[in-house]
């Protein structure tokens, strides 16, 4: 079960997101190379990063993991959230100095010359989305990046955005108890572009809930793995990427893709 990225980069549709892993302290970070070695020898192809994701620790821990990369290894990181705050908070930051500063650093983080999915984290709002767009196409054809994505973005966005460079992916809040974004899916279907959904897992209200239990009992599976075999049916553009820092959780999340769920839930 697989999906091509920009129609070329081929990765399998259930990937593997890494923000929950931690970095610190020692035990901890052992726990994390350990969790994410297992996901590649368990057969993920795209993992999924930020420099947010403790300004750049969450890519170090990656690279420490598993470079050098095996063949077919894809890890997408985003840029455009920076400590750039009046008390050094972070913000929305897109512009060009900022994002070309992030991208080169994820280049050395990671020990990659090219980032073969790139995303804008967010939109800047104080930023013309021609200059943010424009840096990274740039930045694209310098050989620095292979594709582009957004995130949390309206269908509104997405058009305008790719009128000024080509968009690969789109990572937005998405689930089968939150389907807000079921716009942008649409839109992200008829145009071929991936559909990464953030927060892929999330509880709901209790009637809900039950209902998703009982699925998950008649099939002998837990909720969420229905909740992940129900985002892989739903549209051939998904590719969720669960997170977690537990073996025991990422193994059951992987075997949500085998998962043959009742033809009427939805």
């Amino acid at each position: 079960m697989t999906f091509r990225i920009g129609g070329d980069l081929e990765v399998r549709r259930l990937g593997f997101g890494a923000m929950h892993l931690p970095a610190a302290p020692a035990a901890a970070r052992g726990s994390a190379l350990a969790v994410v070695s297992r996901a590649v020898e368990l057969g993920v192809t795209l993992i999924d990063t930020a420099y947010l994701y403790g300004g750049g620790a969450n890519e170090e821990l990656l690279a420490e993991a598993l470079h050098p990369y095996p063949e077919g290894l894809v890890i997408t990181t985003k840029v455009g959230v920076e400590r750039s705050g009046p008390g050094g908070e972070w913000r929305l930051d897109g512009r060009p100095s900022v994002l070309r500063a992030q991208v080169d650093g994820a280049l050395r983080r990671l020990r990659v010359e090219r980032i073969e999915l790139l995303q804008l984290h967010r939109i800047d709002p104080e930023t013309p989305l021609a200059d943010q767009l424009g840096t990274l196409r740039d930045l694209r054809d310098a050989g620095k990046i292979g594709r582009i994505g957004l995130s949390e973005v309206t269908v509104a966005e997405l058009g305008q955005a790719r009128r000024i460079v080509e968009v690969a992916s789109v990572q937005n809040r998405y689930n089968l108890l939150d389907r807000e974004h079921e716009p942008v899916l649409a839109a992200c279907e008829r145009a071929g572009i991936a559909f990464l959904p953030w927060r892929p897992v999330a509880a709901g209200t209790s009637g809900e809930t039950r209902r998703i239990a009982t699925v998950a009992a008649e099939i002998g599976a837990t909720a969420t793995q229905v909740a992940l075999a129900w985002l892989l049916r739903r549209s051939p553009v998904m590719v969720p990427i669960p997170g977690t820092a537990s073996i025991e959780h990422l193994e059951e999340n992987l075997a949500a893709e085998g998962l043959s769920l009742p033809a009427d839930f939805d």
